[in-house]
């Protein structure tokens, strides 16, 4: 009985040291838990907040444009010259985009667009434009495309989606806190219609070969004159989609189509070609430009 008795007085003080382990050991791995659920809460918490959305600036402090001879003021002092004086986007001489924005356009706005430009000219002049790190940079460019030889010349719509991309990346890549207005291109077909009533006008088509691929025979209606200027009405509706479409994915531009749906008359079209903006027509397109770049939206 002793040596029983003393094996078991042996057992029970090995389990009461076991018990004892246990319970400091518990505790222990209870704390492990519960600082692995709050370290998984904190690393929760610190999620990165999501970038906040670009905000429009509808006072921009410098403007540079691009484009054709519609910036460059073509046509609208004189016979066959420019005069940026008048340009809807940095003009001088008339209530510009650049004078209805800027306190100091003179030394604030370039004007980068060339007369007879086309949209493969575009990332050229962009880059132009990016070294005077401009707030806003305005475009409208694309009538030349269309304007061509015969309807068979015109740019296609994939050339002329390429070449806008190409300077939005441009933009993009050094300036992208920049701002974009697009217009789009002016009704060609419309232009035909109304400059067709005066004959000085067409005279001018005629000698210098202004749009031939819309204006060439002005006065013919027949079934091949109409599916020709159809055409070229076709592809600046091409062009506008694409224009709107990659405006419509940068968070900084704003594409403007109320160029091509304004309705230009006699007076807003140069008294020597009938077909490029007046200076009255230059004020105008100035005023829808301000009225875009300056809504709160």
């Amino acid at each position: 009985m002793p040596p029983t008795w003393g094996r078991s007085r042996s057992m029970a003080r090995r389990a009461a040291a076991a018990a004892a382990c246990a319970a400091l050991l518990l505790p222990a791995l209870a704390g492990c838990d519960s600082g692995g659920s709050e370290e998984k809460g904190s690393r929760a918490a610190a999620k990165p907040e999501p970038s906040p959305r670009p905000v429009w600036n509808t006072r921009p402090a410098s403007i540079a444009s691009l484009g054709d001879s519609i910036t460059r003021g073509f046509d609208a002092c004189s016979v066959l010259a420019d005069c940026p004086e008048v340009s809807w986007a940095t003009g001088t001489q008339v209530n510009s985009l650049a004078r209805q924005l800027l306190p100091s356009p003179e030394t604030s706005s370039w004007n980068f667009a060339k007369t007879g430009a086309r949209a493969a000219d575009l990332p050229r002049q962009m880059q132009a434009a990016i070294e005077q790190k401009p707030e806003l940079v305005t475009v409208l460019i694309g009538a030349n495309d269309a304007c061509r030889p015969s309807p068979d010349d015109m740019t296609s719509a994939e050339q002329f989606r390429t070449h806008v991309e190409t300077a939005v990346k441009e933009l993009r890549r050094s300036l992208p806190k920049s701002q974009l207005y697009m217009a789009g291109i002016p009704d060609l077909k419309r232009l035909w219609s109304e400059g067709r009533k005066d004959p000085l006008g067409k005279q001018v088509w005629k000698l210098a070969s202004v749009c031939p691929s819309m204006l060439h025979d002005a006065d013919a209606q027949d079934a091949a004159s109409d599916e020709r200027r159809a055409q070229v009405d076709r592809r600046v509706g091409e062009y506008n989609a694409v224009l709107k479409d990659v405006c419509g994915r940068d968070e900084l531009c704003r594409y403007d189509d109320s160029v091509h749906g304004y309705a230009f008359t006699g007076e807003q079209l140069s008294q020597w070609d009938r077909f490029h903006p007046s200076r009255q027509g230059q004020q105008t397109l100035a005023d829808m430009a301000y009225k875009a770049v300056t809504a709160k939206r």
